[in-house]
């Protein structure tokens, strides 16, 4: 059903994308393409509808497949039609090929066009329809409350608080043992945020290990949760050693989540020092005999729920703290029995029952369906096919998305931003009126979540992650739908298995690839390495229909972007880390209606070209990093919607026309590195701002004072620049919203003064390299949504007021209010590490 609509829906935003350009490379037979969106259109509206009463099958539904080969065979005529208009340079081009195969892709669809009627006349099919559901419609539903409640495993998280916080000294490891979608991760997690477990251990850091595994970056991880630098140049053994060192004489709580084998234990052990203080090292695992080859283990077994429990939980996850109704009880009841005491298959058959209407006749069929699927099946056999109705429960719109969280590594947390840009570049989203399809995809995801289908991220707030048993789903479902296949050795995603078919790309090992790989590619994302020019940009050509291009490479001179980006006329997204100098885009930038997000380390943009054609890059999201970017009426026309821009402008700031930036009115989020001359106009609709200036320019007072009175200012970040007799003071009515604040390498402030009130939203306040800062503000102790500072190479002085605003907080606002982490260096004075606290980490590096 995915891959059917998938490519349906991508083959229409082809159709239309090619009509809106406003230099199309090709032009479409009308007829044809008026015959095309018609009949795609009716398919659309088929399957939005058509939901065949199938069990799990290991085969797709074939009117299913006929239609995806069917939108596929559209896309290829047209693209392969594409590529060859620019490897012919639009000369003597025949379009007899295009013409021949549009026409054959309508006998088909018209074909099965006929069969999805007849399926429509039959009596009953309307019993067979999914409710209609659009990515507003679903996104509205009342979201599913995130559950970190452990229901049911109360006495195993008292027995793993005593095991964690027991009198014996010398290291424990404490196995938890479970089969897939029992809780361990949940219980897990749920003790390492336990204020009493922070409180009682010095050091806690977790890593997920997985069944494929690099020990340095396991070792990366938990340096880096330590706020520890991390070189890549550091070996496994180096980067081990200097996890050793820290954790050495400090009691630590190490997580280890989802070990499988015995081998990874093995080649991280001596890593951790026996320190005889408390240390404890927890490991979940699905593998019994895995707990019992660990040393000094005293493993803890996750059990399945019993039917009252499985109904607590159950009812806890549709209704929240509202009572069940007495109709629903009963039906409700024995829903969570059929789920067999797994809290994973709970969940998510919750997530299918809070999006249901509340209906006797409602849960009674999803009742059925359910124990239909699950009648005398193996434990995980009948957790797939719990999680199956789940997919098959999904509006349509939402099926492509789900099934595409299986390309992501196992356990890996993905980042939320890249996910969306791939959802968009594989045109599987149907655009809605009146909204961006970042838009669509953001509610698509948040529809997920509220599903319980995608978890949010517990460790980073720009992240999700999907169970390893739901991955295990999306990569049967997608194979069996052959929506893609992923390679052994995750070098390709492919929507058909073949891969000179492939429509996306990730590599990650140096391999030669031949043209035909890449002429279809919507996807291409390279990791950092050290080829050629030539060895990446030789077939460069080939890429016309790409979408989105991500391309790391070490090349250290200056010179202009080694292809023609004009080819690329459908381009979203372009990444590009090189590391020259400086990289000149040409003129021709400026004719790329498509593109939406512009990254580069260093970019130099032409000025637009100065003729009647009147292209406004509309979609433009994000652009980054410009040099001398120059804010003129003309530009300011061209990226209008643009949401985020990065720039350093190093010379005289007046050339740049920065006074047009609040033209910028949708613009949230800014960083620029300028000389401090004049005064930029920020537009109002600004939530993030990094200014960055250099020792010897003075921060102007009207500038500060623009940026205090943004009205939607979240999060600020001042880096360098010179107070005016090193000091500087807010006023009332400034930084009303504000709840970042970062000052860092501000080297001349002495005096820093401000009230309460001019802060009263602030969460978090980091200082780096403030040297000859008197005292951080005692004012900010009475500030209650206050709760974390960070300081690093700060004056000792400033360290000392930091520790009475901590002492103060907590007397207003209750111990555990605000957490302070303090980093000395060198030229800070012994005897600071004196204030170290539960609630004060200072810490010398």
């Amino acid at each position: 059903m995915a891959a059917a609509y998938a490519t349906l829906v991508s083959a229409m935003n082809i159709i239309n994308n090619l009509h809106h350009h406003p230099r199309p490379p090709i032009s479409l037979p009308i007829q044809q393409v008026e015959s095309l969106t018609q009949k795609i259109n009716f398919l659309l509206e088929f399957l939005e509808g058509y939901n065949p009463h199938r069990a799990y099958s290991k085969q797709a539904d074939p009117l299913e497949s006929r239609i995806a080969d069917a939108a596929y065979a559209a896309e290829y005529a047209i693209e392969s039609q594409i590529l060859k208009h620019y490897t012919n340079n639009g000369e003597n081009m025949s379009y007899d090929g295009l013409y021949e195969a549009l026409k054959k892709v309508i006998e088909d669809i018209a074909s099965i066009e006929e069969e999805a009627k007849r399926i429509q006349g039959r009596v009953g099919f309307q019993h067979q329809l999914h409710t209609k559901s659009t990515p507003s419609d679903s996104s509205s539903s009342s979201s599913i409350p995130q559950q970190s409640s452990m229901v049911g495993a109360e006495d195993v998280k008292l027995q793993m608080m005593d095991k964690l916080t027991s009198d014996r000294l010398h290291l424990q490891i404490i196995p938890i043992v479970g089969m897939g979608g029992s809780g361990k991760t949940t219980l897990a997690r749920s003790i390492y945020e336990e204020r009493l477990i922070k409180d009682h251990f010095d050091i806690r850091a977790w890593a997920t290990i997985s069944q494929e595994y690099v020990i340095r970056d396991i070792f990366a991880r938990f340096l880096r949760q330590l706020n520890i630098e991390v070189d890549d140049d550091l070996s496994e053994d180096e980067l081990g050693g200097k996890l050793y060192r820290h954790l050495y004489g400090r009691r630590y709580l190490i997580i280890m989540d989802d070990m499988w084998s015995i081998d990874a234990w093995n080649r991280v052990r001596n890593y951790f020092p026996k320190n005889e203080n408390g240390s404890r090292i927890v490991v979940t695992t699905r593998q019994s005999d895995l707990a019992s080859k660990l040393p000094n283990s005293n493993s803890l077994g996750m059990e399945l729920l019993d039917e009252a429990e499985s109904w607590k939980l159950l009812s806890k996850i549709v209704f929240g703290k509202e009572g069940c109704p007495l109709e629903l009880e009963e039906i409700g009841e024995n829903i969570g029995k059929s789920c067999k005491g797994l809290p994973l298959s709970i969940v998510v058959v919750g997530g299918i029952l809070a999006k249901s209407k509340r209906t006797r006749e409602c849960w009674e069929e999803i009742g059925e369906n359910l124990n239909a699927s699950v009648i005398n099946l193996e434990d995980d056999e009948r957790c797939l096919k719990i999680l199956y109705m789940s997919y098959k429960q999904l509006p349509i719109h939402l099926k492509p998305c789900f099934l595409y969280m299986g390309v992501f590594p196992e356990d890996e947390e993905i980042f939320i931003s890249e996910l969306i840009k791939f959802w968009v570049a594989e045109g599987f989203l149907k655009p809605v009126r009146g909204k961006s399809l970042e838009e669509i995809a953001k509610e698509c995801l948040k529809d997920l979540i509220g599903r319980n289908l995608v978890l949010r991220s517990t460790q980073y707030t720009n992240c999700c992650q999907i169970h390893d048993l739901l991955r295990d789903l999306c990569l049967r479902e997608a194979e069996n739908e052959r929506f893609y296949n992923t390679t052994s050795d995750n070098v390709g995603i492919s929507v058909l298995p073949l891969m000179s078919q492939a429509r996306s790309l990730t590599w990650n090992v140096r391999r030669e690839l031949s043209p035909l790989y890449l002429s279809l590619l919507r996807i291409v994302k390279t990791p950092r390495t050290e080829w050629s020019e030539e060895d990446l940009f030789g077939h460069m050509d080939q890429l016309v229909n790409s979408r989105f291009l991500q391309i790391e490479m070490y090349i250290r001179r200056e010179g202009n972007f080694p292809c023609s980006i004009w080819r690329f006329w459908n381009l979203q997204t372009l990444i590009v880390h090189i590391d020259r100098e400086v990289i000149t885009a040409p003129t021709d930038f400026w004719y790329m209606p498509h593109i939406r997000h512009v990254q580069f380390l260093r970019l130099r943009l032409t000025d637009p070209p100065n003729d009647q054609d009147d292209i406004i890059l509309g979609n433009l999201r994000r652009l980054g990093t410009v040099l001398d970017f120059k804010c003129s009426e003309q530009v300011v026309k061209k990226i209008r919607n643009i949401k985020k821009l990065i720039f350093y402008n190093g010379g005289d700031d007046e050339m740049y026309c920065l006074s047009n930036l609040d033209c910028l009115t949708k613009l949230e989020s800014l960083e620029c590195t300028f000389s401090g001359k004049c005064v930029i106009n920020f537009p109002h609709s600004l939530k993030r701002l990094n200014l960055r200036s250099d020792e010897s320019k003075f921060w102007r007072q009207d500038t500060l004072d623009m940026i205090g009175v943004l009205p939607h200012l979240q999060k600020l970040t001042l880096y360098k620049g010179v107070f005016n007799e090193g000091k500087w003071e807010t006023i009332e009515g400034q930084f009303l919203t504000l709840k970042f604040l970062s000052l860092e390498c501000c080297s001349n402030l002495e005096i820093w003064e401000i009230e309460s009130s001019h802060f009263p939203c602030l969460e978090h306040l980091h200082l780096l390299g403030l040297e000859k800062l008197r005292e951080i503000p005692l004012d900010f102790a009475e500030i209650s949504t206050l709760r974390g500072i960070v300081m690093e190479y700060c004056s000792d002085s400033a360290v000392v007021s930091a520790k009475r605003i901590s002492e103060e907080h907590e007397d207003y606002y209750g111990v555990g209010s605000l957490q302070v982490l303090v980093h000395l260096n060198y030229e800070n004075e012994e005897g600071l590490e004196s204030l170290d606290s539960p609630n004060f980490g200072v810490e010398r590096f």
